[in-house]
């Protein structure tokens, strides 16, 4: 819509996202003044549900946050009540963990490469009017999927919501020859994830610059998925200043605060702007990648990893996020070849009246949890932190600066139609779950 020099542009539903979402952006004399990402999912009052509830329950209970990516919300909520109950799960149990959790990243990312954004970058309304002229490379990514879900089956009991996952461990573990026909999936899969790495590095992308500060767990030795520090970046782009704190004192530095226009919370770390997800995870944990992940990253033109090299430019992280399928399948081969079957399907944890977090990896960035706990283990608080709420203020700058960017180029001339696809574009870049970001709003009652 356009009046002499203002015009309101908006986008009443995003598509090829998960949940529901819309986006109000203002621009007058050829200036974006104003860029509201809106998401209008409905509460879902997840931590009001957990209230009550007994300590083996939140694995479970949180998995049905999202269904693209269950384990993360298993696998953070099973460390924040460990932790709260003093168990530390390592050894072949915190493998196969870790294993679990690459067959997430596999399909996850894979589904956000094919059907989700690669549409964009080949001017096609989705996946299967993609599919009429590059069937093979569909089918690729179907392939692939196939396999992180074969991994999720094989350890969760069924690819969706897995149910074989406990707090301490598993129900049950598996033998090593159960596991074997997975890394024979494994090796076709990584000829795959390889040329998909080549095939994402192809497309045509807008020049663009973040300067979001920086959010990722970090595992000195190895990438980081399951486990490690949250560390921030203040000053990517330059030589990058390094900040860690621990787990536990997470939200002491990530303060969520409710807008008007959503209900989704936004987060800031330690009163900034910022970023989590692929391209934090890459400038913080780079140098650990598979060399074969690394040399792939240096192939699609991203630098080199192991020297500290980032990529700032969002519309590059589907190649980011297609180098992390490649580290995902070589870890879990690595996996699977070392695997050992554990005398004990799960560790006993008892509960005490304590608190606890927990942070890991989500596809979509650091997924964190803390729950308290009374002595019989029955929860009296619980809080989720997603991926998805942290990063929509750093989406909503992006969108604004892609926007603004192509008005200055073409000024008045930019189609308000080509206008919207950029700004969908931008959006998806950071592959948002928007039912996982959907929070409980704030409610007062005032009465006479």
């Amino acid at each position: 819509m356009s009046h002499r020099g203002t015009r309101v542009l908006r986008l009443d539903a995003l598509a090829r996202v998960e949940g529901e979402a819309a986006l109000h952006l203002r621009v007058q004399e050829e200036t974006v003044t104003e860029a509201r990402l809106r998401i209008y999912e409905p509460p879902r009052f997840f931590e009001a549900f957990l209230i009550g509830r007994g300590h083996t329950e939140p694995p479970d209970i949180t998995a049905r946050i999202c269904g693209i990516c269950p384990v993360a919300y298993q696998m953070s909520a099973c460390q924040a009540i460990e932790n709260a109950c003093g168990v530390t799960v390592d050894g072949p149990l915190a493998e196969l963990r870790r294993l679990l959790y690459c067959g997430e990243w596999i399909e996850s990312h894979t589904l956000h490469i094919y059907l989700l954004h690669a549409p964009d970058f080949l001017g096609r309304a989705d996946a299967i009017e993609l599919a009429r002229d590059q069937r093979a490379a569909v089918e690729r990514g179907l392939r692939i999927k196939q396999t992180g879900n074969a991994i999720l089956e094989q350890l969760g009991g069924r690819p969706i919501h897995p149910v074989n996952v406990r707090v301490g461990g598993f129900y049950r573990t598996p033998a090593p020859e159960e596991l074997r026909p997975l890394a024979e999936r494994l090796r076709q899969a990584r000829d795959d994830a390889l040329e998909t790495v080549r095939w994402v590095a192809a497309f045509d992308f807008p020049d663009a610059a973040s300067d979001h500060d920086l959010l990722a767990l970090r595992d000195p030795g190895r990438y980081a998925i399951d486990s490690g520090t949250p560390t921030a970046i203040t000053a990517h782009g330059r030589t990058p200043a390094l900040r860690e704190f621990p787990v536990s004192d997470l939200e002491q530095h990530v303060h969520e605060e409710q807008v008007p226009h959503s209900t989704a919370l936004t987060a800031a770390l330690d009163g900034r702007r910022y970023l989590t997800g692929p391209l934090a995870r890459y400038a913080i944990n780079g140098r650990w990648l598979h060399p074969v992940a690394a040399q792939a990253a240096r192939d699609a033109g991203l630098g080199d990893p192991l020297a500290g090299d980032i990529c700032d430019n969002p519309f590059r992280s589907i190649v980011v996020r297609a180098v992390e399928v490649v580290q995902a399948v070589e870890e879990a081969l690595r996996i699977i070849e070392g695997y050992e079957q554990p005398s004990r399907s799960a560790l006993d944890v008892l509960p005490r009246k304590a608190v606890g977090a927990g942070a890991t990896e989500a596809p979509r960035g650091l997924l964190y949890h803390r729950y308290a706990l009374a002595e019989d283990g029955t929860l009296t608080s619980a809080r989720i932190i997603p991926p998805t709420a942290q990063n929509q203020t750093a989406i909503e700058e992006d969108v604004r600066r892609a926007v603004q960017a192509r008005l200055d180029r073409l000024g008045a001339a930019a189609d308000d139609e080509e206008l919207i696809r950029l700004c969908e574009r931008a959006i998806r870049n950071h592959d948002p779950c928007i039912s996982c970001a959907a929070h409980f709003l704030d409610l007062t009652v005032e009465r006479a």
